[in-house]
């Protein structure tokens, strides 16, 4: 039996990459077999999109036992439940997955940093993401990163003209700094936690971005030490990344954009607290859902 639902098309030759993007963001349909073609893919995803389609899909053959559910960052599946025999069966169904993690309580502190501990695999908690042809080397228990957010970082990389400075305010291993730095002539990338910052440079030297400078840096500081105005402020911390606009509002030039990050219950959450400076325009979208009744939104403020 066929079953008609979104799809979202991919060349062949970045087919694998996709799919493992896809299934970290939490939106590949895994009940439905990709439609190939010549020299495409066509995923199945469950939610609609800029350039998704509708198609016809087959279902999967009923597999047996399902695998537990997990979240793929790179060679990485991180477990909702702490369960080691579930561990041992979803480390044996993927050949991709090198170590299975529980996390440990939330990401906290300053560093934005999480507990995990090993369920089975490689004991690591160090992995490589490829993500839109860009390689990113991460330690999940150092520092932050999400494989939830490739659209996202496509989206703005798309915005940014040539010969563009941007800030990027909470840069972690420099996903966001890196992704936009193709397209723009410098890219300063400030973080508070000197981990991230290590691996923000090796991920800048694999990459062979010469146009990003990564800076160990309180953000609240940042006005203070910078001696730019930038055309682009990212503002991707999104617990308290509103306690910062400020500071961004100050460094950004006038015709300027800054993407503000926000967890929110309600749409339009924060618009009280940006206007209360003299914007141009705000625009917000969700990003994604973050937890029952919660989502993770974005604020694109043009000065």
């Amino acid at each position: 039996m066929k079953v008609e639902q979104w799809a979202e098309r991919v060349p062949k030759n970045r087919g694998e990459e996709r799919r493992r993007q896809l299934l970290a963001e939490g939106i590949l349909d895994t009940r439905l077999k990709p439609v190939i073609g010549h020299d495409m893919l066509w995923f199945p995803v469950t939610s609609e999109g800029n350039e998704r389609e509708r198609v016809l899909f087959e279902a999967h053959e009923d597999r047996g036992n399902p695998v537990a559910r997990h979240e793929l960052v790179g060679g990485i599946a991180i477990m909702q439940e702490h369960d080691p025999d579930a561990a041992k069966s979803l480390l044996a169904s993927r050949p991709g997955i090198h170590t299975v993690l529980s996390g440990i309580g939330d990401v906290q502190g300053e560093f934005r940093t999480r507990e995990f501990e090993v369920l089975a695999g490689e004991p690591t908690t160090k992995t490589t993401i490829l993500e839109y042809g860009h390689r990113f080397v991460v330690d999940l228990s150092k520092a932050y990163f999400s494989s939830r957010l490739a659209t996202e970082r496509q989206r703005v990389a798309r915005q940014v003209t040539p010969g563009e400075v941007i800030l990027d305010m909470f840069a972690g291993v420099g996903p966001f700094a890196i992704t936009v730095a193709e397209h723009a002539r410098l890219v300063v990338a400030a973080d508070i936690n000197p981990d991230a910052i290590l691996l923000l440079e090796e991920n800048r030297v694999q990459n062979r971005c010469r146009n990003v400078l990564p800076v160990l840096a309180d953000s609240h500081r940042l006005p203070g030490i910078m001696p730019w105005k930038y055309d682009r402020v990212i503002m991707n911390l999104p617990m308290i990344a509103h306690r910062f606009l400020r500071e961004a509002w100050e460094l950004c030039r006038e015709g300027g954009t800054i993407h503000l990050y926000v967890l929110e219950s309600q749409e339009g959450e924060l618009r009280q607290e940006i206007g209360q400076f003299p914007v141009s325009s705000v625009t917000e979208h969700e990003v994604r859902s973050y937890s029952p009744g919660k989502w993770h939104a974005v604020y694109d403020i043009v000065k």
